[in-house]
């Protein structure tokens, strides 16, 4: 396939979890096979596991203490990550530069302040008046910023303010469906000409006992005994959360050229669809949303993002046998845990670098996943949101940069 105006290529990456930062730390830490170690906090989380951030210097990309302090922790480490992508893409560090550059982020509702809800719960327990001892808490203690920080679409306005990105701007909010439909949205925008370029990712903090209450109540998280994505099975299946911050640069192919840019990879589509999670009509729209088998199986990379429940695995494993049949896949959730808004992202990220490097990931599961034969010229990314939405993008590779 030859490049056209345009074409959408990845021209940047900004990739921070718990294996580190940078999409090159990534794949090295992806290439001690045959089967590479996560970093998991298993204790102070029991009996669930946790993909922890490593430490992290938050002024290497937020200059500012101030910046710092009123961010919570899913913004940080979003704005952390859009700075990596917006410094790889080579994008001078100035207003002229960057005012230009669009933005679609994929975010989540923001967090808890968990000493307060302890508070409540102290206070309201055993007693006759929980109503109004839970009211009179909440107007104390609370902060008055509390809500303000917890607004969706704070994330793009931190990277604005700190990274001087000041062209349009949109958040999609909605776990898995988000980052779905912020490749969707950017990619379609950049394809149409609607766009040049546009900074396109999202960020998730897993580390919150909130977030895991709130997911196990609803019956969704693993525990007890870890497992590779690809081996959990009913009893024994379920969400590993990991904190995970995922942000790339899109351009046309005119625009990245006309500043010698370099690409990883070509985002050729970015689909999702969304309805009711009956086997047989999840099957039907995941399958409709994969792209076709095209030249050899050995040389498509499919980076699945899924989540680790038990039927949705058996859903995603049928489909891709039946379309894309002795195609390698990688659950990278294995390594990086499952990351809700940032999951597709850090898959399209960790695809776009296999593909500039040519090499095809090694199993994450040997048990289940199946060597590479061949370098991968095509990467499909996939997603089965644990409660709604899928998603599936492809990319090929380019001639250009080389990690």
């Amino acid at each position: 396939m030859t490049e056209s105006a345009r074409d959408v290529v990845i021209t940047g990456i900004g990739l921070v979890s718990s294996l580190g930062e940078g999409v090159a730390a990534h794949l090295d830490a992806f290439a001690r096979g045959p089967a590479p170690q996560p970093k998991i906090e298993a204790e102070a989380y029991a009996p669930y596991f946790v993909h922890p951030l490593p430490p992290i210097d938050w002024s290497n990309q937020i200059p500012k203490k101030g910046d710092q302090r009123q961010m919570e922790t899913w913004q940080k480490l979003g704005t952390y990550a859009a700075g990596l992508a917006l410094d790889d893409a080579g994008i001078p560090a100035d207003e002229a530069a960057r005012g230009k550059i669009d933005m679609v982020v994929a975010a989540g509702g923001g967090e808890r302040d968990m000493a307060v809800d302890a508070l409540v719960m102290e206070r309201a327990r055993g007693a006759n008046d929980r109503d109004r001892i839970v009211n009179e808490t909440l107007a104390a203690e609370l902060r008055p910023t509390l809500f303000l920080t917890q607004l969706s679409n704070l994330l793009a306005g931190n990277i604005s303010i700190v990274h001087k990105v000041t062209g349009s701007s949109r958040t999609f909010m909605g776990e898995e469906a988000a980052g779905i439909s912020a490749f969707a949205s950017a990619r379609a925008r950049i394809a149409s000409g609607q766009s040049d370029i546009c900074l396109v990712g999202g960020a998730f903090s897993a580390e919150r006992k909130d977030l895991i209450l709130n997911f196990d109540l609803a019956g969704l998280m693993l525990k007890d005994e870890w497992r590779p994505v690809s081996s959990r099975a009913a009893p024994h299946d379920g969400i590993a959360v990991g904190s995970v911050g995922a942000f790339v640069i899109l351009e046309s192919a005119e625009h990245a050229a006309a500043r010698s840019a370099l690409a990883y990879a070509r985002l050729v589509t970015a689909t999702g669809d969304r309805g009711r999670r009956e086997t047989s009509a999840t099957e039907a729209r995941f399958q409709g949303l994969l792209p076709p088998q095209q030249g050899p199986a050995e040389e498509t990379l499919v980076l699945s993002g899924a989540t680790g429940i038990a039927d949705l695995l058996a859903i995603e494993r049928g489909v891709l046998e039946k379309i894309l049949p002795g195609a390698p896949v990688r659950a990278y959730g294995t390594l990086l845990g499952h990351s809700f808004e940032a999951q597709l992202p850090a898959g399209i990220a960790l695809a776009a670098g296999a593909l500039s490097r040519g090499e095809a990931l090694p199993p994450l599961d040997p048990g289940e996943e199946q060597p590479a034969s061949a370098r991968p010229r095509r990467a499909v990314v996939t997603a089965i949101g644990h409660l709604h939405a899928e998603g599936a993008c492809l990319l090929e590779a380019v001639d250009g940069r080389r990690l």
